[in-house]
């Protein structure tokens, strides 16, 4: 292994140290590294926060700031948060609205958002589960949370930020997770710092279809194919799940899994993109570029949002962030 460290046990604290160092002008760092935070807090708005394990970045903290969310609860790798992690983010961000957790379908994420909601007062969830690769794994009960997270966090966050109440930004959450859906594709595994050697193990010539953002395994395990057959297929998936809804304006979101350069995403891009407008889909607004990561792992995932007149105001409105940002 081959990696930026000194030592395994202090890297995610150094690395949060040097990321809320890098953007001090919008982020703060909680007590015992347990959460990062806006530096700047709006009175009297409905508080988001989200979190999961660390190796996904610039999921979550990388979305903390003005437009997403408020504060965001980092677990070491691929490790959930614990609950105490989210009452302080809460107990800290909370401006008297309430708070908002948006949580991705995984177990661990799940149980220990629920009890941070049960120790809370206040908090209201939505649970995003965008992944239609299968509909159980390693670490879920029902579909998984992935690259799709983002889209709910920016439109719910632009929201958040006008002023709109609790309950209406979780109704507003859940129709947005409902409109979205997900399919990835690694290349190669990921290697967890910990492990010292990769999550599993595929030939060169193989590929893992609908593989989860920790490495679990997918819909198959096959031979490597061209870009456009692989672009292909994860478009008839979405298109299946989604059903009569595919129709009209949307995003699409190629999302980089750590270790694909930019060439090959805008690539996808261009593939998938043909494909979903003889669908009769409407590319109204783009996202290409790794925000949902994990780790290492050289791959991409595909995300097409449905989008009506006012999510596709909400995913324009200003955004200010590490690794979102737009219209300040």
């Amino acid at each position: 292994m081959k990696k930026f460290v000194n030592s395994v046990d202090t890297m995610l604290t150094e690395s949060l140290d040097g990321f809320v160092a890098a953007h001090s002008d919008i982020l703060l760092l909680g007590e015992g590294h347990k959460f990062v935070r806006r530096r700047t807090l709006k009175p009297g708005k409905v508080a988001l926060i989200s979190g999961g394990g660390s190796g996904h970045e610039p999921l979550h903290a990388g979305f903390v700031g003005h437009g997403m969310l408020d504060a965001a609860c980092p677990g070491q790798v691929f490790t959930s948060p614990t609950p105490d992690q989210m009452v302080e983010a809460a107990t800290s961000v909370d401006q008297g609205a309430g708070c908002l957790f948006i949580v991705k379908n995984y177990e661990g994420d799940v149980m220990n958002f629920d009890m941070a909601a049960e120790m809370s007062e206040g908090v209201m969830q939505v649970v995003t589960n965008d992944d239609v690769a299968v509909e159980d794994s390693l670490y879920t009960t029902g579909r998984r949370g992935v690259a799709g997270t983002l889209v709910v966090e920016k439109i719910v966050g632009a929201a958040a930020e006008e002023g709109r109440g609790l309950a209406e930004l979780k109704t507003l959450g859940d129709r947005v997770n409902a409109a979205t859906r997900s399919m990835g594709v690694a290349l190669t595994s990921c290697t967890v710092p910990a492990a010292g050697k990769p999550t599993f193990e595929i030939g060169d010539d193989e590929m893992e279809f609908g593989v989860g953002i920790h490495g679990e395994p997918g819909r198959r395990r096959d031979r490597l194919k061209g870009a456009d057959e692989i672009a292909k297929e994860i478009c008839a998936a979405i298109a299946g799940d989604l059903g009569g809804k595919m129709r009209g304006k949307a995003l699409l979101f190629v999302n980089g899994f750590g270790g694909t350069p930019s060439m090959e995403l805008y690539l996808m891009y261009n593939a998938t993109r043909r494909i979903f407008e003889r669908h009769g889909v409407e590319v109204v607004r783009s996202l290409v570029g790794s925000y949902v990561t994990s780790l290492d792992m050289a791959g991409c995932s595909i995300t097409l949002s449905m989008l009506d007149d006012e999510a596709a105001r909400l995913w324009d409105a200003p955004v200010n962030t590490a690794a979102l940002r737009w219209g300040v």
